[in-house]
């Protein structure tokens, strides 16, 4: 790995790890996006209480699956190892050894995309860097793996929009 990228991993986790709450939140994070479970299960529940925009829901459903098999798939090919220089604080544990792209920010981009169409509001864009910023204070993800995860997601969500618009 480039050691600007573990130079930045390293400054990151010395200027926030030790904040009070940091760690506890990034781990609740981590849970909430964990396999997207957290963002399918918004989907389910926004279609069940919001029947006008049920299909809009049902996007973001896609859109947070899609984007996390993507990931997955991709993590499977690059097969980037998760950062391990002894500097690193690890924070949690993981489901496999891959790095490339994050699956947390790849499905949490898809969905605060989504979420941002469906209420027409630009703040559910901010769990999108907050999400990427708890995957390197927790020691998982290099930033290139948060910044391409970001990238994958937004791409995701926005392909699911098309769609969802031309398929009406």
């Amino acid at each position: 790995m480039s050691n600007k990228e573990v130079d930045i991993l390293v400054a990151i986790q010395n200027t926030l790890v030790d904040a009070p709450g940091v760690i506890p939140a990034a781990r609740g994070l981590s849970l909430v996006g964990e396999h997207a479970a957290g963002w399918l299960g918004l989907g389910i529940l926004g279609g069940a209480l919001d029947k006008k925009r049920r299909r809009s829901w049902a996007g973001l459903f896609v859109a947070a699956f899609a984007s996390h098999a993507a990931s997955v798939i991709i993590k499977r090919i690059v097969r980037r190892p998760r950062p391990h220089d002894e500097v690193i604080r690890i924070g949690v544990g993981t489901p496999s050894k891959l790095s490339f792209p994050s699956s947390h920010a790849t499905s949490t981009t898809a969905t605060m995309v989504y979420l941002a169409r469906i209420t027409r509001s630009p703040l559910p864009l901010l769990g999108i860097p907050v999400m990427a910023l708890s995957r390197m204070v927790l020691g998982v993800h290099y930033p290139t793996d948060v910044l391409a995860g970001a990238l994958l997601g937004a791409a995701t969500a926005e392909t699911v929009h098309k769609i969802e618009r031309a398929t009406k």
